[in-house]
C-alpha cells in the first residue's frame, strides 16, 4: 500500500481519519450483506442500543460468549493491520505488539443509539475505530439547535483542557471515512428519526501491548 492520506485531530490524544480504498470498502459491504443470516450476533458483548450488531471477525481468548471466527479475506485484515501500525508509528509508539481482537458491524435504525462508551479487547490498551459503510439520505427532524445538527452523528470526547483546547469532535459523515483512536477515548452515536433507511458502520478493536516508560519522550 502506498502513502496513506489521513487527517489529524488532537483531543488530548490523537484521532486520525483515513479514507478506505474503494475495493476494501466494497468487499466489506458485500461480505456483510451476503453473509448476514449466518453472522454471529454481537449484542451481548456491546453497549449499543441497537438490534442489528453482527461480528465479522473475533480472535479473543474468551470463547465463552463467541467462538473465534473470520469472515474477512486476507487483504482486508492486512489493511486493518497497516492502518493500526501507521497510527502507532505516527504517534511515535515504539516496540509494540498488536493483535486485532474483534471486528463487527452496527446497523442502526431510527431511534437506536450508542451511548457514551469506551472499548477494550483482551487488554485495556489498544485502538478503537469507526468506519462509515452506509448512510441514510436524511437524519430526520432536529427539534432544536438546527444550526448544529446532531441526529445520527458520531461524537468523540477528548481528555484535555485549556481555553483553546478542542475537547470534543463531531466529524462530518462521509462514506469510506475511517476514524482511529485509543481505547479509552469515550464516544457516542446519537439517534436519528424520520426514515426507514439505516446507518451502517464498522468497528474494529486492536489490542496494543507496549511499554509506556520506554515510550516517554519517544522521537
Amino acid at each position: 500500500m502506498g502513502t496513506l492520506d489521513f487527517d489529524f485531530i488532537f483531543l488530548g490524544q490523537s484521532v486520525l481519519k483515513y479514507q478506505v480504498p474503494l475495493d476494501i470498502f466494497t468487499t466489506i459491504n458485500q461480505i456483510y450483506e451476503q453473509n448476514y443470516n449466518n453472522l454471529y450476533p454481537a449484542n451481548k458483548q456491546l453497549v449499543g442500543k441497537i438490534e442489528n450488531e453482527h461480528s465479522l471477525f473475533y480472535n479473543g481468548k474468551d470463547e465463552s460468549k463467541m467462538k473465534n471466527h473470520n469472515k474477512l479475506p486476507r487483504n482486508v485484515t492486512d489493511y486493518f493491520v497497516t492502518i493500526f501500525k501507521h497510527y502507532l508509528n505516527w504517534n511515535k509508539i515504539r516496540e509494540y505488539d498488536l493483535h486485532i481482537n474483534s471486528i463487527w458491524v452496527n446497523e442502526m435504525k431510527q431511534n437506536e443509539y450508542n451511548p457514551a462508551h469506551v472499548h477494550r479487547g483482551m487488554l485495556f490498551t489498544g485502538l478503537s475505530s469507526v468506519m462509515i459503510l452506509k448512510l441514510p439520505s436524511t437524519y430526520g427532524k432536529e427539534y432544536s439547535a438546527k444550526e448544529t445538527p446532531q441526529n445520527g452523528r458520531l461524537q468523540i470526547l477528548g481528555a484535555t483542557n485549556g481555553q483553546f483546547a478542542k475537547i470534543d469532535y463531531q466529524p462530518p459523515m462521509n462514506l469510506r471515512d475511517f476514524y482511529v483512536f485509543p481505547y479509552d477515548m469515550r464516544h457516542v452515536v446519537y439517534p436519528f428519526n424520520g426514515t426507514d433507511e439505516t446507518r451502517r458502520t464498522l468497528a474494529a478493536n486492536c489490542d496494543v501491548a507496549f511499554d509506556p516508560i520506554k515510550n516517554r519522550g519517544a522521537a
